[in-house]
């Protein structure tokens, strides 16, 4: 099978990386412009780009999806199929020029999680699975006939980074599979049932604040769910910070006012909520350093009875 691949972000590599691998023609990858980062802003290539360039494979990065020229060169590569993780929605003038159409990857068990952001939603939700699907584009994003699907647990503490990553690797094996599949005519396409899709829209800045006025087990998902990025935050004397890590101490009242410090010491910094107590353990002040509770604790002069948020 001749497939040309599309994505831009790490989650994307393992599976090229897979195809690459496989019995399969990876013949062209196709992946953003770079673009300019950092203070200097010099011009950053995709994770995608970068693996690409490894498996010296030809790389194409269009402005423009639906430009001319671009399509006629996807059109005379002669393709079997595109796969497509964590790229830009397609327009169908490109996703069908291959003979058997394009499949994409997503990080959920659609059609739940139906979005951009469909991990960071399942964590905050307290979902205790989710999984990957690979299902045909079609022009209503994430709602084509399902290929493929694969679950894994969700840990009680894990984060979004860690749950990333492993789909990341278990999206790639099951990608091989769907192409496979595909080739030899032995996978049969099922459609999904709208009534049982969510959505899991992009995270923005006001997603991510803290409310402490909730129950603990919802203020820990939430924290979760945005850990290692962007990150989960509260104010502190009018500085932000940001909370990537902590568990929970206790589920009942702490008849205190939510958001209060109960206690700093043993490496933590234990907050009131409603109801339940959480403990964090990593955090981040505006303009410094990632660190745990306790190097917070011995560089700065947080107070039992003080208010976050």
């Amino acid at each position: 099978m001749r497939i040309l691949f599309l994505g831009t972000p790490d989650f994307a590599v393992p599976v090229l990386r897979a195809l690459g691998a496989s019995r399969h023609e990876v013949i062209g990858v196709v992946t953003v412009p770079d673009k300019p980062s950092g203070r200097g802003q010099r011009l950053r290539a995709s994770a995608v780009k970068k693996a690409a360039k490894k498996l010296n494979l030809p790389i194409y990065q269009p402005t423009d999806l639906q430009d001319p020229n671009f399509l006629t060169t996807v059109e005379d590569l002669d393709l079997g199929l595109m796969v497509v993780v964590a790229f830009r929605i397609l327009p169908q003038s490109l996703y069908t020029i291959p003979e058997h159409g394009a499949i994409n990857l997503h990080a959920s068990l659609l059609p739940q999680y139906r979005g951009a952001a469909p991990i960071q939603h399942a964590i905050m939700n307290g979902e205790e699975e989710t999984g990957v699907t690979t299902f045909f584009l079609q022009p209503t994003v994430d709602t084509g006939d399902i290929l493929l699907q694969e679950s894994i647990p969700i840990g009680e503490d894990e984060n979004a980074g860690s749950v990333h990553d492993r789909l990341a690797d278990v999206g790639a094996d099951v990608v091989v599979k769907t192409v496979n599949g595909i080739a030899d005519d032995s996978i049969t396409p099922k459609p999904q049932d709208d009534t049982k899709a969510s959505p899991a829209p992009k995270i923005h800045r006001e997603d991510c604040e803290i409310f402490w006025a909730q129950p603990v087990r919802d203020v820990h998902n939430h924290i979760r769910a945005l850990s290692p990025y962007p990150g989960a935050f509260t104010h502190w004397n009018e500085s932000q910070v940001k909370v990537f890590a902590g568990n929970i101490l206790h589920l009942k009242s702490s008849r205190k006012p939510a958001g209060e410090v109960l206690s700093v010491g043993n490496d933590t910094i234990q907050i009131a909520c409603d109801p339940g107590v959480y403990a964090i353990t990593e955090l981040q002040l505006a303009g410094k350093k990632r660190m745990s509770a306790a190097d917070f604790l011995n560089g700065y002069d947080l107070q039992s009875g003080e208010q976050l948020g």
